[in-house]
């Protein structure tokens, strides 16, 4: 069996998109960039779409979904078994689709498909509560993942997993019948707008109860986690067709319907927990303990096996112990415990350690409350698939499938696993997975383009393995593609036949996402592989898990990370196949969508479990873009740095002296010109030119302050002080001595060369810093302190050798105990940057803000607000996109001050607002004079 010769971009149907846009007009994106960027998910199969499908409304699905065509719905791509694929029509439902309503003060939630189960959490967080689902992929995965694959998780179990804890939802069926299955008369409207279909499921119902056989094989199948197929318990469980509908629905993956809007009972969020990693010689060793654990009651028992514990060995954040460890055939439980009040938990902290002194450990078992140490554990444990994945050899796949079976089988289906990775040649392949509910995860890596024959033969094995033991071929990633043509096999014939005649009872004309979940195809789970083309560091990297979508700010305009790479990718295979023109269309798509409005803010390497910063791979695209002469001016400019600020600074006066109409004309002109990513937009809201930046050398100094070119370009929000004016007053009403070096006019931390890929002006700037900076402060003996998040961290760059520190940790610090008690303002609206989360300044900027405002909120939708130096010049719809949530909610919020950490965040974010923003910093001056 080998693999079929490299696909084809075949063009899309005319009639198709015809009938897409009659049915809606303006929502079809059917380049070829559009295609092959949401043609990729998280899974290991790869199908490229006709079109996406960008709807906005669940009257829009409805109309699509009468057109009779066939649909896949896609949110959050973090799917692993080739559920969110398609080569029909895509329905892209993570663009819209993401209001959040916490009713009942957070008992109940009400949500749509788009909303990140994160963002959901964070909303649910201030009434103790959150959702039951906790899956790995809570950074990413969105309502309407977790909903059509009946997401569990870490501690969830089946007890509050989506089937549980899902109260209603609104549904679109096929035929365009949208019914709220909360509704007091649901039952009702079911029979009268649809009854074919509930007459059937009344049918199907007493047909699973009536036969005893079926009966107790839903039971022992629905006992454990459990995605393969339809969730059959349904019949068990419920008797009114709406309510057994709505359970059916869940775990579907897209197969009956459409859930527009979903409501959710809540759990508990416990305020406490202790958590411990206990270390055994041997896998077996800690599979037998399992059932002892369980019975000390935790909320998570979490397996890794010892090639987990060597990956985890290399994350950043194992402690000293794991990083010590010489791993030979050890495992791992990570357990945890929680609770909502002390006492319960030092009793169940009692209990865990009487258990732990009858174990043989192969190093010391303790069980910590402090949340770093905590939080440390569950990121490696989180971020295990991706980070093995990141490390796979480059060109191959990695799969990883999850499977569950009864408690007490759980140690031999570790050892029939180990046994048929030796026998199948999968060297390197990892077991981890949620022990206390029996459910494993295994991951291999896999060279599709060398042929399917070991693949095949081991899925057939597996299979065998997991169902021998009375288990489930999914337990939580659904049963997509990868394990369609077995779930006739794991249910037997019966039980299969009400599988089909339910899919008929929905979807008569099999339109929804096809081949999925059932299939007629003995094979289909052999086809439509994923090959994976060398192409660059990141891109090589890169897992397409998806978890650096929900943070990026271009994703709702161009292109997220994940998507950059995989059009890197298939970039690389139209180039290898010879396919120029695709090429050439996938390059000219490429420079706007990918490389002009990426903001280069480096929040996708804070997401991402491999630490990609595709920020990098931008930059170096950037550069390679420059003729000899832009390297030349830029350069020149960094040599001539503070003739370059002063001049625009002047522009910007001038430009707010004379009638606004003349400004905005002249850079309209010069931007059609130049280009629009050369010449920057002026526009009536930008401020005048700042004040040039004056040194003031001061012997024994506390600290050399670099204030930001920042303050030299655009002057301080409605005539305020500005930031520059407002540190060092703080500073001298602590009695701190600040010395700015000369030539401090010449300065910058070079991220406006960086981010525009000129390394020679980098260069240039970072040799004149460095040799300031080693005079300024004694060698490296005095802290550097700038005054902006960015330059701070540019400045860090620099100069790896000093003490950078970013003005608002130097002010907590140092500053903050000095100053007299604030005249606090009542509320303020905090905008975070992606510098300052970088810098990890959180617990600063928290502790001024606090300071300085009775209330501070966080707006819900806070993420990078794209201003990114000058990408807000230079492409304001960047901006607009990524603040667009976040300005709703500031608009909701209705505080009485506005504060961020970054000029040019502030313009952002008061452009964006009407508000004005102006530095934390300047507002505690304010309130502390």
């Amino acid at each position: 069996m080998t693999h079929r010769e490299p696909r084809r971009l075949n063009a899309p149907d005319a009639a198709v998109l015809a009938a897409v846009e009659t049915a809606v007009p303006g929502i079809t994106r059917a380049r070829a960039s559009d295609r092959l960027g949401m043609a990729h998910d998280a899974s290991h199969y790869l199908l490229t779409p006709q079109a996406v499908l960008v709807a906005e409304s669940a009257g829009q699905v409805a109309a699509l979904l009468r057109t009779g065509l066939p649909l896949t719905f896609r949110s959050g791509g973090t799917s692993l078994s080739g559920q969110g694929v398609s080569e029909h029509l895509l329905v892209d439902t993570r663009r819209h689709f993401r209001s959040i309503e916490v009713l009942d003060d957070g008992a109940r939630v009400r949500v749509q498909p788009g909303a990140v189960l994160r963002q959901v959490n964070a909303r649910l967080a201030p009434y103790g509560r959150k959702l039951g689902p906790d899956p790995a992929s809570e950074s990413a995965c969105t309502i309407g993942g977790v909903v059509a694959n009946n997401s569990s998780g870490m501690t969830c179990g089946t007890h509050a997993n989506t089937y549980r804890t899902l109260e209603s939802m609104t549904l679109v069926l096929p035929s365009g019948t949208v019914l709220d299955t909360g509704a007091p008369d649901a039952d009702e409207r079911l029979r009268a707008l649809e009854p074919d279909l509930a007459a059937g499921l009344e049918r199907l119902r007493d047909r699973v109860r009536g036969n005893p056989g079926s009966v107790r094989r839903v039971q022992e199948q629905f006992s454990l986690k459990n995605t393969m197929g339809y969730g059959l318990n349904s019949f068990l469980d419920h008797d009114g067709p709406a309510q057994i509908l709505a359970h059916l629905v869940i775990g579907s993956e897209g197969t009956l319907g459409f859930v527009a809007e979903a409501v959710f009972r809540t759990v508990p969020a416990h305020r406490l927990a202790a958590t411990g990693l206990l270390v055994f010689p041997t896998l077996r060793e800690a599979m037998a303990t399992v059932p002892e654990l369980v019975a000390a009651g935790p909320a998570a028992v979490e397996l890794l096996d010892a090639e987990s514990l060597r990956v985890a060995r290399t994350d950043p954040k194992a402690d000293e112990t794991l990083r010590a460890m010489t791993v030979a055939e050890h495992a791992a439980l990570l357990v945890e415990w929680q609770e909502s009040d002390a006492g319960l938990l030092t009793e169940r902290e009692q209990a865990a350690e009487r258990v732990f002194a009858g174990l043989r450990l192969a190093a010391p078992a303790r069980l910590s409350r402090e949340a770093g140490g905590r939080a440390a554990l569950w990121h490696i444990r989180k971020g295990l698939y991706a980070t093995v994945a990141g490390a796979r050899p480059s060109g191959t796949t990695a799969l990883l499938e999850d499977v569950a079976v009864p408690v007490p089988a759980l140690a031999d289906l570790c050892d029939d696993l180990t046994r048929l990775f030796a026998e199948h040649r999968y060297e390197r392949s990892v077991v981890f997975g949620h022990a206390k509910d029996g459910n494993l995860h295994f991951m291999l890596n896999e060279r599709f383009a060398a042929g399917l024959d070991r693949y095949a033969e081991f899925t057939e094995d597996m299979v065998e393995a997991v169902l021998a033991r009375g288990g489930t071929l999914k337990a939580e990633h659904g049963t997509g593609r990868v394990m369609a043509p077995f779930v006739r096999r794991q249910y037997g014939d019966e039980l299969y036949e009400v599988m089909r005649e339910v899919k008929r009872l929905c979807d008569p004309a099999g339109t929804l996402n096809p081949g999925v979940v059932l299939t007629d195809d003995p094979e289909a789970h052999l086809r439509d592989l994923k090959t994976v083309v060398t192409v660059e560091p990141e891109v090589d990297r890169c897992v397409e898990c998806g978890y650096c979508e929900p943070v990026c700010p271009s994703r709702d305009l161009t292109t997220t990370p994940r998507q950059r790479i995989v059009l890197r990718r298939e970039l690389a295979a139209a180039q290898a196949a010879g396919d120029h023109a695709l090429a050439r269309e996938l390059e000219d798509a490429y420079a706007y969508d990918a490389v002009d409005t990426c903001a280069v803010d480096g929040m996708c390497a804070t997401a991402c479990p491999v630490l990609i910063n595709t920020g990098d791979l931008t930059k170096r695209l950037r550069a390679g873009r420059h003729g000899r002469a832009a390297r030349r001016a830029w350069t020149s400019a960094a040599r001539h740095w503070d003739g370059v600020t002063r001049a625009m600074n002047l522009a910007l006066d001038t430009a707010a002296a004379v009638p606004p109409a003349l400004p905005e004309a002249a850079s309209r002109a010069a931007r059609a010109l130049a280009g629009a990513d050369d010449v920057p937009r002026w526009s009536r809201d930008l401020p005048r030119g700042g004040t040039r930046r004056r040194p003031s050398p001061v012997d024994g100094a506390d600290a050399v302050y670099l204030p930001s070119c920042l303050n030299t370009l655009f002057a301080p929000a409605d005539g305020g002080p500005g930031v520059m004016t407002a540190f060092q007053r703080l500073a001298a009403r602590a009695g701190l001595t600040l010395h700015v070096p000369e030539k401090i006019a010449s300065l910058c931390c070079g991220t406006p060369w960086s981010s525009k890929g000129f390394a020679g002006g980098q260069e240039a700037m970072g040799e004149r810093v460095r040799d300031v900076l080693a005079r300024a402060t004694d060698g490296g003996r005095l802290p550097v302190v700038s005054d902006a998040a960015s330059c701070t961290e540019g400045y860090a760059h620099l100069v790896p050798g000093l003490q950078v520190v970013d003005a608002v940790a130097f002010t907590a610090e140092h500053v903050l105990p000095r100053l007299p008690q604030a005249r606090r303002l009542p509320s303020l609206a905090l905008h975070p940057t992606c510098s300052s989360t970088r810098l990890g300044l959180d617990a600063a900027v928290t502790r001024l803000a606090e300071a300085v405002a009775e209330q501070v909120v966080i707006p819900d939708g806070w993420q990078c607000c794209g201003f990114a130096g000058d990408r807000g010049l230079l492409h304001p719809e960047l901006t607009a996109s990524a603040t667009r949530a976040e300005a709703a909610s500031v608009a909701e919020a209705g505080c009485a001050a506005h504060a961020s950490v970054n000029r040019t965040c502030e313009l952002g974010l008061t452009r964006a607002t009407g508000q004005t923003y102006r530095h934390l910093l300047e507002l505690l001056d304010q309130t502390t004079i």
